[in-house]
């Protein structure tokens, strides 16, 4: 867990057993412009796993891609719900969920799993911008029945792009809405200063809403900022890759990565069974335990304190700081 100048990212492990199975879609709507959402059930008619505030789980979709989407329903309820919002220029799972998965269709899902958990607090500043807020929903619900005070800010385009805004209208004035078009950005200087010392800031957006948050946030010690994010971040320029040595321990092999491969490609070549999703180094499923050798972190993950610990690593996107790895794998 994170704690730096005022911010902090919530990377704990999920202690819950990860779950593969088949899943039925079992009803489908539009819930907003270009935001589907599914209703995904046992089909043999039992509860599917309980889930805790941030969860997600990984669909694997026609066409081998696998995609990951935030739990948004009731973590209590038999069945688990998702969002997901049509991305024109992604790399075509979106498209495959809104254009393949109707009603009665089966599709293979893993997880839960949680990367982003609701800790306890005694006041909450939630803000999301678009889609974000499907991990924001259950913990909003999750809030209110603790007791706790809180506060959602939600920003997007337009109304007719934000998705579960009418359920929010329930919670009266503790969730203010941003429709882009009508009242511009959510003014985060505004919130921050109003939200006082003390409160937990949840956030999930889009990366320029996140990056905007986390340079204030950074300045203020009196605030704790937990974010997840669902691309990416930009690192920049970085060093030129160069071929290093991985000694898998389990396995009793060693493999030379190339500097236009990844560790995870590398190893599956070789036959070593590794899960992974997301391979953006994003959503940590790839996460392997280092026994020794210096790392070259290039995740969008991890905190700086797991990454000076030295102990694990993403290996889809991760590489070599040294000449040779040595992974539990």
């Amino acid at each position: 867990m994170r704690r730096d100048a005022g911010v902090e990212e919530v990377s704990l492990r999920d202690e819950a057993t990860e779950t593969e199975l088949t899943v039925r879609v079992a009803d489908r709507t539009i819930e907003a412009d270009d935001v589907v959402v599914l209703e995904l059930e046992d089909p043999q008619g039992g509860p599917l796993p309980q889930w805790e505030p941030g969860a997600h789980i990984d669909l694997r979709l026609p066409g081998g891609l696998i995609r990951q989407y935030s739990l948004c329903g009731d973590p209590e309820a038999p069945t688990w719900r998702i969002a997901v919002l049509r991305v024109p220029e992604g790399r075509g799972g979106s498209a495959r969920v809104h254009d393949e998965l109707q009603a009665g269709a089966l599709i293979q899902v893993r997880g839960p799993r949680n990367r982003f958990p609701l800790v306890p607090a005694e006041r909450y500043v939630f803000i999301a911008g678009g889609i974000g807020v499907t991990p924001i929903l259950p913990m909003v619900a999750a809030a209110e029945r603790a007791g706790a005070k809180w506060e959602l800010h939600y920003g997007g385009r337009s109304r007719t792009s934000m998705a579960f805004l009418s359920d929010l209208e329930a919670f009266g004035d503790l969730v203010t809405a941003y429709p882009e078009d009508e009242v511009g950005l959510i003014d985060l200087d505004h919130v921050l200063d109003v939200a006082g010392a003390g409160v937990s800031v949840y956030s999930c957006g889009p990366a320029p809403l996140l990056e905007a948050l986390g340079t204030r946030c950074a300045e203020r010690k009196d605030v704790t900022l937990r974010t997840e994010r669902f691309t990416a971040r930009q690192l920049g320029d970085t060093p030129s890759a160069q071929s290093f040595e991985v000694e898998l321990v389990v396995s009793g092999m060693t493999v030379t990565v190339p500097p236009d491969r990844s560790i995870l490609e590398v190893v599956e070549d070789a036959g070593v069974e590794v899960l992974y999703s997301c391979q953006e180094g994003t959503c940590g499923t790839c996460e392997t335990a280092v026994i020794q050798g210096e790392i070259d972190h290039r995740d969008s993950l991890l905190t700086p304190e797991e990454r000076a610990s030295n102990e694990t690593m993403l290996i889809c996107v991760s590489r070599a700081a040294c000449p040779r790895l040595v992974l539990e794998l």
